[in-house]
């Protein structure tokens, strides 16, 4: 973390964090390609994905808080609903804008793979809307290779994406 930068608390998600976790995910829909979704969200909208994470298993969400504030959140959820991928997970992470390379992310990365040790995970996947370096770069630093990439598969603002897909056997 920047030496100037107030620490933050890393900790399980409750209910109090959705909200911040919609500002986050609202705020990156609008000004990003970094996520697929192309309207705001909102609370009642999430409920459901909130619904599916633990703070036991392979489906954790993490959380940054910084003055009881949630600036940023992490996240292992399940890949594809086959049981063939029940030892897959895939990761995501997003931040406050105020908070990107500040170290967030890589503190909410260290405490999720913390907090999965132990748990039937064989490998874990990620998918980064491109260009993105910061992302490609953090997952790197986590021990993530690059497996592929899907070219032009997507349409945000009318332009194509590409999405680089990474991975790390756990």
């Amino acid at each position: 973390m920047i030496a100037d930068q107030e620490p933050v608390e890393i900790a399980i998600a409750d209910q109090t964090d959705l909200p911040g976790i919609v500002d986050i995910l609202n705020d990156v829909a609008a000004s990003s390609i970094a996520t697929f979704d192309t309207r705001p969200t909102s609370v009642a909208e999430r409920h459901a994905w909130f619904g599916q994470f633990s703070p036991t298993g392979p489906y954790r969400l993490l959380v940054a808080r910084r003055h009881g504030r949630t600036v940023g959140y992490a996240a292992s959820q399940p890949y594809r609903n086959h049981e063939a991928f029940r030892e897959t997970v895939e990761f995501s992470v997003s931040l406050d804008a105020g908070c990107r390379s500040r170290g967030v992310g890589t503190s909410l990365y260290r405490a999720l793979f913390e907090s999965l040790a132990g748990e039937p995970i064989h490998a874990v996947v990620v998918g980064i809307a491109m260009p993105n370096d910061a992302s490609v770069a953090l997952h790197r630093k986590f021990g993530f290779t690059e497996v592929g990439t899907f070219r032009e598969y997507a349409t945000k603002n009318g332009r194509y994406i590409s999405s680089l897909w990474m991975q790390r056997l756990f």
